[in-house]
């Protein structure tokens, strides 16, 4: 069969395309540029040196492509609007539909490969016609959550090898063979923001607006940098000095008020923070609609988290509301809802608009 391979310098990738070399396949390595940097911050070509050591080692052709422009239109202009709306966003799983499933998809092709693969750690599989996608085997590094908006041919065109591998085993198997990143450190953050300081980055791009922190009584008690610096149940960075009448506890932003521009926080794990149910658009269903309007499954607010009972009812083609069985914490508009059913299979997912009590 032949491969293409989405290699990003990372030893997930790596070790995708050493196992799919093993098992006979013809592989090429495909290196994607998605975010151009004028001030020496990108890490694109330490990686893509990564990514030639690597293939020469595996003994694969390698090629590097650059859709920097298609990200900054299709991902990164929804990213800063998002933030505009006072909501926080996840550019993570739009890169997954918009580029990496998407121009890259059609690269692959384009090469004559009958499949791609990348180092995602989740599962895909075909019952009836229909491609599902499900959780990987290794549940503490499951991507499946990053992936809720593939449609039924990019799912059929996509392998993930290491759906059955965990992280620990994935270092071995690229130690034994001689990898140049086996040690390398995972990156994390936003994909083309990186560990770098998210403030600075995000000012160069919207001008940041200063406004009065209040508390949920109206008392004034600091100031913000910005509303699009702050997210919903954060405590950190808000520099909060102690006040004569506060409890001492941490403060947690609650909400923010757009048109007057400010920031309401409060002290503790308080109730405001919680919420009974959510309202969500863009929803894409994975392998099909369900054909009850109403229905009892599984879902995650945010990556890492353990599944939650819930009711969904289907509103229309792309809208849903979704009822917790538990009052949930800090649930984020912007930010994806995704359904998972008692198997592990991603039912799909969509965009939170917002939030309800009943």
């Amino acid at each position: 069969m032949n491969i293409v391979v989405g290699i990003s310098g990372g030893v997930d990738s790596s070790v995708v395309a050493h196992l799919l070399k093993q098992q006979g396949h013809d592989v090429i390595g495909l290196f994607m540029v998605n975010w151009e940097e004028q001030d020496g911050e990108c890490t694109a070509e330490a990686d893509f040196e990564d990514v030639k050591r690597v293939c020469n080692t595996i003994g694969i052709p390698y090629f590097s492509v650059n859709y920097a422009k298609e990200y900054y239109k299709n991902v990164f202009e929804h990213f800063l609007e998002e933030y505009k709306k006072g909501r926080t966003p996840n550019p993570d799983v739009l890169c997954n539909r918009e580029i990496k499933f998407g121009p890259f998809l059609q690269k692959a092709l384009t090469l004559g490969a009958d499949k791609i693969a990348t180092g995602h750690y989740a599962k895909v599989y075909e019952k009836d016609g229909k491609f599902y996608l499900a959780k990987a085997h290794d549940l503490s590094k499951d991507q499946s959550y990053f992936l809720n908006q593939l449609n039924q041919r990019q799912l059929s065109k996509v392998i993930f090898p290491l759906e059955e591998i965990d992280k620990v085993e994935v270092r071995k198997i690229a130690e034994q063979a001689n990898l140049v990143n086996a040690k390398k450190k995972d990156s994390t953050g936003i994909c083309f923001i990186g560990e770098r300081n998210f403030k600075k980055f995000l000012s160069n791009y919207l001008p940041a607006q200063q406004g009065e922190i209040r508390t949920l009584d109206e008392k004034v008690i600091g100031k913000h940098d910005g509303l699009m610096y702050y997210t919903l149940g954060q405590r950190r960075g808000l520099n909060i000095g102690g006040t004569k009448d506060g409890t001492g506890e941490r403060w947690f932003v609650i909400k923010k008020d757009l048109e007057k521009n400010i920031l309401y926080v409060s002290q503790g794990e308080g109730e405001e923070l919680f919420s009974d149910g959510l309202y969500a658009s863009e929803m894409n269903f994975i392998p099909e609609v369900p054909s009850a309007k109403k229905f009892n499954c599984f879902a995650k607010f945010r990556y890492r988290q353990p599944d939650q009972e819930v009711t969904v009812e289907i509103l229309n083609d792309k809208e849903i509301r979704v009822d917790f069985k538990e009052r949930q914490r800090a649930v984020t508009p912007g930010q994806y809802v995704v359904l998972y059913d008692e198997e592990g299979n991603c039912l799909g997912g969509g965009v939170i608009d917002k939030t309800f009590n009943k």
